[in-house]
């Protein structure tokens, strides 16, 4: 299992790929004249605006739900295994594949909101909705969804709650299936009160634990800040090969910092695309630029506090492709969230495994919410028209099974696993939106034009040439419009 799990990681992830996925995020970032830069105070406004509806969510608690999917073990196990194989240098290049990456999530978003549907009395939409609506490719539509479904219910969930498992092993001496069990009661409890429950529940803990993970960071920043130019220079060093002892894994640095990065941030995933086209908002580029921001949060915020952790304590290993080891600073510590303890224990001695256990909890039990949310959309689209109901019971079921199995399986195999999922989407989607960003390019220029003139922009899909994005053409712009007049 091990071996073969090994080899579609090596065909999913292989070199070619890490460095498409950058190319991608460059060209997009280009194509918007770097909007990641430009509407940065833009994004920050849109965050609190709208509110929900009966059929949508606002723009924060869809950007909380999406956060719930980014904001998970990757920003603490993720950091320290990309440090592990490829050094400082990793988190270079994970900063990178986020920034380009906020463009390519900006073009996910949008589109999943340009071409969403009402169904079933809530907002529906994601890469299967935009494949088979903007493309017209029914079938590869459907193969995005059952690859989501595979990945977000069976494959993914594991890695999430081995992680908290792992974590409250190590600090508190609880067996594994206690953990599980705890993890399937609480998501259970969530779940089955559909995506108003989820979205309620992640916009009040998503900023609470980001925040609280955030301040502590700084806390351990600011008592080893003397290390700060050291610490920064040796991470750029090891990015571009100019440190000795960094310089020959410099492919590594490139290739985990990118995986981990697309792992932990999920842009160009197509995951915070589900999220996105749940907003309750007027015009499609709103919550693309809404979604952009929220790579920024999980990468640049959460995964730096994580990164700046490990480092100005020198609580982390680094191996060379040989199996030898570059750095050897923790013994009997296996890469992961073991790292950023012992960070926090050089600090404050014995706290760290408490807390590190407590915010991968609050991390990943999020995570595994957003999954179960993106498994019902790619539901609900592959079974339109029939009764899911019984279908969407078997999810839920699944899911939980898959959660309580990932907490007592070995950590090196759910994380393979999830690799394997998270490759197998990113590889559609990335086809997917590189076919179809010319919508999003275009609603990009009409929300620019309408603010312009001092307008609260409003989507019409008929005046910009789009086709087939019947929600805006029947159910929305007309009352928009006439708000709009007034």
């Amino acid at each position: 299992m091990n071996e073969f799990v090994s080899l579609l990681n090596d065909i999913l992830w292989s070199t070619p790929v890490i460095y498409i996925l950058l190319g991608v995020g460059l060209v997009f970032s280009i194509l918007t004249r770097f909007l990641q830069v430009r509407h940065i105070k833009e994004m920050v406004r849109l965050m609190f605006q709208g509110k929900s509806s009966e059929a949508g969510v606002s723009s924060f608690q869809a950007m909380s739900i999406a956060l719930s999917g980014r904001v998970g073990t990757g920003n603490i196990a993720g950091v320290a295994t990309a440090i592990f194989y490829g050094g400082p240098g990793a988190v270079f290049w994970m900063w990178a594949i986020a920034f380009i990456g906020a463009s390519s999530a900006f073009v996910e978003s949008t589109l999943a909101q340009i071409y969403k549907v009402k169904q079933d009395g809530q907002y529906r939409g994601g890469p299967a909705y935009f494949i088979e609506k903007g493309i017209g490719w029914k079938w590869f539509g459907m193969t995005f969804a059952i690859a989501a479904l595979i990945a977000m219910a069976v494959l993914m969930p594991g890695v999430q709650s081995n992680s908290i498992a792992a974590g409250m092993k190590n600090a508190f001496s609880m067996p594994t299936w206690v953990t599980g069990a705890v993890i399937i009661l609480l998501l259970g409890f969530i779940i089955l009160g559909g995506v108003k429950r989820i979205a309620s529940t992640a916009q009040v803990i998503v900023p609470f634990m980001a925040l609280g993970y955030i301040l502590f960071s700084v806390i351990i920043i600011a008592m080893n800040i003397t290390a700060l130019p050291e610490v920064i220079g040796l991470i750029f060093k090891s990015a571009f090969a100019m440190d000795s002892a960094f310089g020959g894994i410099i492919g590594m640095a490139i290739s985990w910092g990118v995986k981990r990065g697309v792992f932990s941030n999920e842009a160009g995933q197509g995951t915070g695309a589900h999220a996105a086209a749940a907003a309750e908002v007027s015009h499609p580029a709103k919550q693309g630029l809404v979604q952009a921001f929220s790579v920024y949060i999980d990468t640049l915020l959460v995964c730096s506090a994580t990164a700046f952790m490990i480092l100005f304590t020198g609580a982390f290993n680094t191996q060379a492709e040989d199996g030898s080891y570059i750095v050897h600073n923790l013994v009997d510590v296996e890469q992961g969230p073991g790292y950023t303890q012992a960070a926090v224990d050089t600090v404050m001695p014995g706290f760290g495994a408490g807390f590190v256990a407590i915010a991968l909890f609050f991390f990943a039990f999020t995570t595994i919410m957003a999954y179960y949310y993106i498994a019902e959309t790619n539901i609900a689209y592959l079974f339109r028209n029939r009764n899911s109901k019984t279908i969407m019971f078997v999810l839920k079921i699944i899911i939980l099974l898959t959660a309580f199995i990932g907490a007592i399986r070995p950590a090196e195999l759910a994380w393979a696993l999830g690799d394997v999922g998270l490759g197998i989407m990113v590889w559609l989607n990335v086809i997917a939106i590189v076919i179809l960003a010319k919508p999003a390019l275009v609603a990009l220029k009409d929300y620019e034009r309408q603010k312009k003139a001092g307008l609260d922009p409003v989507f019409n899909p008929k005046k910009l040439g789009i086709k087939n994005a019947d929600f805006w053409e029947t159910d929305y712009i007309h009352d928009a419009e006439r708000k709009n007049k007034s």
